[in-house]
C-alpha cells in the first residue's frame, strides 16, 4: 500500500463566508482553524498549505459566554520596560471586533511559517459587507 502526498499543484482552494452574529468566538475560532489548515479535505497534508479562503463577517456581533467580557484580558508588550499594556474583552470587541477573531483563530493554528501562511487566507469585516464578491464565496454554517 502506497502513502499519497497532496502536492501543491493539487491543491484547490475554495472561498467560504461564515456569519459570525450567531456563534460564540472558541467554537467558531476551533471551525474556522480546521477549515484553513484543510483538516476537512480528505487529501489533508500537514506540511502543505491545503485549507480554503475564509471571509468573516458580522463581528461585533459575536458571542461570549459567561463573564468573559469583563474577566478575559488581551496581553501585549512595547518592549520596553513597564511597557506591558492590557486590554479587557469588552473593550477589545468594542474599538478592534475584527482583532478578536483573529487571535482567536491566529493561536488554534501552527506556530511556524505555514501557520502564519494560513491566517493570511481569514479574512474578517466587522459589517455585513465584504470586498470578496468576485470570489463568489459559499455561505457554510459550521
Amino acid at each position: 500500500m502506497k502513502t499519497t502526498w497532496t502536492t501543491p499543484k493539487d491543491l484547490e482552494q475554495s472561498w467560504f463566508l461564515v456569519d459570525a452574529s450567531s456563534y460564540r468566538l472558541g467554537r467558531l475560532a476551533s471551525e474556522i482553524a480546521v477549515y484553513l489548515m484543510g483538516k476537512h479535505k480528505p487529501g489533508y497534508t500537514p506540511f502543505i498549505d491545503t485549507g480554503d479562503y475564509i471571509v468573516v463577517v458580522n463581528a461585533e456581533k459575536i458571542q461570549f459566554s459567561g463573564s468573559k467580557k469583563d474577566s478575559k484580558i488581551y496581553y501585549r508588550h512595547s518592549g520596553y520596560m513597564g511597557g506591558l499594556k492590557e486590554t479587557t474583552l469588552k473593550v477589545m470587541n468594542k474599538d478592534k471586533p475584527e482583532e478578536v477573531i483573529k487571535l482567536a483563530v491566529r493561536r488554534m493554528l501552527p506556530k511556524n511559517k505555514l501557520g502564519r501562511q494560513m491566517l493570511d487566507k481569514l479574512k474578517v469585516y466587522s459589517g455585513e459587507t465584504h470586498p470578496h464578491e468576485a470570489q463568489q464565496p459559499k455561505k457554510i454554517e459550521l
